[in-house]
């Protein structure tokens, strides 16, 4: 199926962009998506429990962002900026670098000073991403001393993270760090909102998919499907593809919370709907005609133009549909994006 991708672009003003998350977490707005009625509906994210069925099997992402982004300097006191990715062992890690031209092979960075952590940059892969050496130490300890959260670039402090961001662009229940970027659906639940859904006959599982940097990347190519999105690592463990199982031969929703939730379900089914427990990567990349298996409701924020996620919630509920709710929300004063407010789609 051939996909245009000025079919996913939609005009966002600036101002619509949330700058800080709601406090509490769950006083954001929510739009619930009827796909079947074609409907969107104004809600509080506090509705949620209500707004779901007893019996619902709500699946969260419990991956931890990790203090990804670094300001380097090179020999000549020239600032570099690496966001790194993913461990190749514990001195050496992937990272994107710019400007570029300071992060070729060979290139040497301090981080903290002349006396501070000394780098290497080892090789450039094909899509960019250096290998950084680390030559005085492991990364691990050089990211908890000197990196901070790695907030998207349209929230303007992103250089520089207030002290609450570290808190804030996590998640309650992140358990293990892997994350460059955050789960975002899940910054709506607040521990007080965990208990009211267990309350309700909810049932809550944890998967773990450590979101990359292509996840946010905007679709440059003219077509969709030939747009390359690279492989995640996900953990789904064999009690959570087995209650995922149970809730779909019982008849009970499966409701993801979030993409990435979705990707790893999705990534991780079978073709009769099962899942499959997986400690690997998933490389599904959902485009309109794919058949979902797994999820059958999604909690999701409102996403960028041209991106890969906005490209999954239609296909998940129809473009029309998505597109004339985001509509809504911008003349409804919806907030966007990352620290924005949530949709339930149905």
């Amino acid at each position: 199926m051939v996909v245009d991708l000025s079919d996913f672009d939609y005009v966002l003003p600036p101002d619509a962009i949330s700058q800080a998350p709601a406090e509490p977490r769950d006083a954001s707005r929510l739009m619930v998506i009827d796909r079947a009625a074609g409907t969107s509906h104004d809600h509080r994210f506090a509705e949620l429990p209500e707004l779901l069925r007893r019996g619902d099997c709500v699946v969260v992402n419990d991956s931890r962002v990790i203090p990804a982004r670094v300001m380097a300097e090179d020999l000549e006191r020239r600032c570099v900026e690496l966001l790194f990715i993913e461990p190749i062992d514990s001195v050496r890690w992937r990272a994107l670098g710019r400007p570029g031209r300071r992060c070729r092979p060979g290139a040497r960075l301090t981080v903290g000073g002349e006396l501070g952590a000394q780098l290497g940059i080892l090789a450039t892969e094909p899509d960019g991403v250096r290998i950084v050496e680390r030559r005085d130490g492991s990364v691990g300890d050089l990211l908890e001393a000197h990196g901070v959260p790695p907030l998207p670039p349209y929230i303007a402090r992103h250089r520089k993270p207030d002290i609450e961001d570290r808190e804030r662009y996590q998640t309650v229940y992140a358990r293990v760090p892997g994350s460059v970027a955050a789960p975002t659906a899940g910054l709506h639940f607040s521990e007080a909102m965990l208990g009211r859904l267990r309350a309700g006959d909810i049932e809550i599982h944890a998967v773990t998919l450590h979101v990359g940097p292509a996840t946010f990347r905007p679709i440059k190519t003219a077509r969709v499907e030939d747009h390359p999105l690279t492989a995640e690592r996900v953990t789904v463990s064999p009690p959570v593809a087995g209650a995922v199982n149970r809730a779909r031969r019982e008849g009970r929703r499966v409701v993801a919370v979030g993409t990435t939730t979705t990707r790893a379900l999705e990534g991780c089914g079978n073709a009769d709907g099962t899942v499959q427990a997986r400690d690997g990567t998933v490389s599904l990349y959902i485009t309109p005609g794919y058949r979902f298996r797994v999820v059958d409701a999604l909690v999701t924020n409102f996403h960028l133009p041209r991106s890969s996620l906005l490209v999954l919630v239609s296909a998940f509920a129809g473009r029309e549909l998505i597109l004339a709710a985001y509509r809504h929300a911008v003349e409804a004063g919806y907030t966007f994006y990352s620290y924005g407010d949530a949709t339930l789609i149905a």
